[in-house]
């Protein structure tokens, strides 16, 4: 006797179905690059016009092309200030970035690898701390800093910038996730030190979140702008966030209305460049954790 085996019902297809969610979400996507890029294009643009003609034309399109002069200015204008503050910016991006990726790195290692009373208490205060607005901590800085008499010098912008619990956060999921605990056990048998096992063996592999780690911190920090116009009264200590926002404050006085235009468009130059650079090792260390 043979049996008929049952055929499976057809699911109907879904191909219109499909389609259609996938317009929506490009959809969604293509407004939201827009958004984002739109004001990009408008600063480039209106760096690139010539003095008077700014409002003068197309909004989006150039007009009178004279991109080499107004950065001549911009570099000239009140004796070459803005390399100043240029020099500044970089100087607090990249020694505080720095610091805070290594001791990010640091600390999310000791909460990954090491069991001790009260790690995971101490997580979730840094991790409670992620979720406080940055703005937030700057008047508590500012009167801190006071106390201990560094204000408007160059400790009061860079002691704040070394710390980073997001960092923390990243590195704590990453060393998890990465860093085997074999690996750390045999490096232990064969001899080496903690600070070996940790420089040695665990940062290389940490790599990826670190370089993560100082983008986020670095473009955090070359865009602050509260924590140093509280702290610094000095045009030679400001970074570019505070000098730009002084010149967009003068154009009664004088102030060329380019000049900041053409100053905000400069000073994305190296956020750029940066983003560029780091680009592989930042995409892959976003996906820390995520499939663990």
């Amino acid at each position: 006797m043979s049996v008929i085996p049952a055929s499976r019902p057809i699911r109907p297809a879904r191909r219109g179905t499909d389609i259609a969610s996938k317009a929506a979400v490009n959809g969604v996507l293509g407004l939201m690059a827009l958004y984002t890029l739109i004001p990009l294009w408008w600063l480039f643009v209106s760096a690139t016009k010539a003095s008077g003609y700014l409002y003068t034309g197309t909004p989006l399109w150039f007009s009178h092309f004279d991109l080499v002069t107004n950065i001549r200015n911009v570099f000239s204008f009140e004796g070459g200030i803005f390399s100043t503050w240029l020099a500044n910016s970089a100087l607090y991006s990249l020694v505080g970035a720095t610091v805070s990726t290594l001791l990010s790195a640091m600390a999310g290692y000791a909460l990954s690898k090491f069991s001790f009373r009260g790690r995971e208490s101490v997580f979730n205060v840094i991790l409670a701390s992620v979720l406080i607005p940055a703005p937030m901590f700057a008047l508590p800085l500012f009167l801190l800093m006071a106390k201990l008499d560094i204000t408007n010098s160059y400790w009061s912008v860079l002691l704040p910038s070394c710390v980073s619990p997001f960092g923390v956060y990243l590195c704590r999921i990453f060393a998890s996730a990465s860093v085997p605990d074999e690996l750390l056990e045999a490096a232990r048998l064969d001899g080496a030190g903690e600070q070996r096992t940790f420089f040695g063996i665990a940062l290389p592999l940490m790599a990826p979140a670190m370089v993560t780690v100082f983008l986020f911190q670095f473009v955090g920090i070359w865009n602050n702008y509260l924590l140093p116009s509280l702290m610094l009264n000095t045009p030679s200590l400001q970074p570019v966030t505070v000098g730009l926002v002084q010149w967009r404050a003068e154009f009664a006085n004088g102030v060329p209305l380019l000049l900041p235009i053409t100053g905000a468009f400069l000073s994305l130059v190296p956020l750029l460049v940066a983003f560029i650079s780091l680009q592989r090792y930042w995409r892959k260390g976003l996906t820390a954790g995520a499939v663990k």
